[in-house]
């Protein structure tokens, strides 16, 4: 298994229960094939530039183990939701 991190931020115009949603639909996507690490949930952040006309946005960083082919599909639901503004996915074992 490989160290990963997901960093994702949430439109935050959704209700908090919406964004609590978000992040646990990402936490059963990664349970699924590996294992949910360090949750750490930023909050409401300023962003570096405005994205969709929003210059906040809800940060999220979760740390996970998993197979190689984990993150191209998690890559894959993040890019199709409409809840999610931006992510990154990265590979902390590489060097």
């Amino acid at each position: 298994m490989i160290n990963y991190e997901v960093m994702f931020i949430i439109n935050p115009t959704l209700e908090d229960d919406k964004k609590e949603a978000t992040v646990e639909r990402v936490k059963e996507v990664i349970a699924a094939d590996g294992e949910v690490g360090k949750v750490d949930v930023w909050g409401m952040r300023k962003l570096a530039y405005p994205i969709e006309k929003k210059s906040e946005g809800y940060y999220v960083v979760i740390e996970f183990k998993a197979s190689p082919e984990l993150p191209k599909e998690l890559d894959r639901r993040l890019r199709i939701s409409d809840d999610v503004m931006r992510h990154i996915i990265i590979n902390k074992d590489a060097k």
